[in-house]
């Protein structure tokens, strides 16, 4: 019997972030940049960059809350922004889960809450067990909502940016994410990117709009009707002294795994997020054995599952912040507990775990 394909649900910039939101209609929007927003009586993140010690800059923020659980849920993802920092791969890239419970107050129709699709009704029972470490669970379900029902990314607002080209605010005042005798250490200021709320559509709904296999299949049917051997063509046309050759073999036998994530982006190249709670990550490279040697959750010992990725697309918005600060990669693989777990009374954010593959184009130039 086949497996079930898992939906997955594609990130779109769209407009620019004004101010600073507060309230509920600030963490339970998602965006990339700018600073990240606390849930109720849990800390924001505020880690710093294990190899230059200073604090890391917001690179999305995601509220996604899972069907059948009492919990809002914000996950954060931050990088350093500092070149120097460029090569090191995870160790400059940090994620956080934060979650707190959904009060059951009534509420008037209309409200923030039933706009997100968690309305009271919806809630299951034995709320305060959920995450129980002793306890048998069923795995939770997504409830995913971007905080914009936008059916297509908008284009940016070049005003918003000029307004919003200061790329350092004052810290946090709220209770810290760092490590223990390091506070003193942190500098005044936070590394920000330019930000912008994400908007969300359905990768279904792209599926039949370009098809690589069909265009090919037109392109062998051109090459045998009209004798034409288009890659003897490419080859000819490049320059050289003569010896070079087009080294047709070497695409043939190249990287399988590198072409068959373009193919699947092709339909929308502008993706800068992919969420598939529980799902299969598109790999840019091949997998190494962090894959399939994830860490355990830190607190209950649980298996961590995919949740979702962040898209090379997303690497030219975030340089447009200017100043200096800019970031490469691939793709960011983000894993998180796979019973969402979130111990009584817990006020910090929980760290979850991500796997950094870098474009193999940028790796010919390092």
């Amino acid at each position: 019997m086949a497996a079930v394909r898992k939906p997955v649900l594609l990130g779109l910039p769209d407009a620019a972030v004004h101010g600073r939101p507060t309230g509920p209609g600030a963490w339970s929007a998602s965006k990339l940049g700018g600073l990240p927003d606390a849930l109720p009586a849990v800390a924001a993140p505020r880690p710093v960059c294990e190899r230059c010690r200073q604090l890391l800059a917001l690179v999305v923020q995601v509220y996604c809350p899972l069907e059948g659980s009492p919990f809002h849920r914000l996950l954060h993802v931050f990088t350093c922004p500092r070149p120097r920092c460029g090569s090191c791969g995870a160790r400059s890239w940090k994620v956080f889960r934060s979650q707190c419970l959904q009060m059951r107050e009534k509420e008037a129709p209309g409200t923030q809450r039933q706009e997100n699709g968690l309305a009271a009704e919806d809630w299951c029972e034995g709320a305060d067990d959920w995450g129980s470490d002793n306890e048998e669970m069923s795995s939770p379900q997504l409830t995913l909502d971007f905080g914009n029902d936008s059916n297509s990314a908008k284009d940016l607002d070049c005003t918003a940016q000029l307004q919003d080209l200061c790329l350092q605010e004052a810290v946090l005042a709220a209770a810290l994410t760092v490590p223990p005798g390091e506070e003193t250490a942190l500098p005044s200021v936070v590394p920000q990117f330019l930000p912008y709320y994400i908007c969300v559509v359905d990768e279904d709904d792209y599926r039949d709009v370009v098809s690589l296999d069909h265009a090919h299949n037109l392109l062998r049917e051109y090459q045998q009707r009209e004798g034409i051997d288009m890659e003897q063509l490419i080859s000819q046309s490049l320059p050289g002294d003569g010896n070079e050759k087009y080294e047709k073999t070497t695409i043939k036998s190249g990287d399988k795994m590198f072409y068959k994530f373009k193919k699947r982006i092709a339909a929308c190249q502008e993706q800068i997020l992919r969420y598939s709670w529980s799902g299969e990550p598109l790999f840019l490279t091949c997998p190494t054995s962090e894959v399939t040697e994830l860490p355990a959750c830190s607190h209950c010992g649980a298996q961590r599952t995919f949740e979702f990725q962040l898209m090379p697309a997303l690497v030219s918005i975030l340089r447009s912040a200017n100043l200096g600060i800019s970031v490469e990669f691939g793709t960011i693989l983000i894993y998180t507990c796979e019973k969402s777990c979130w111990p009584h009374n817990q006020q910090t954010p929980m760290e979850e775990f991500c796997i950094v593959q870098e474009d193999p184009d940028e790796l010919l130039f390092k």
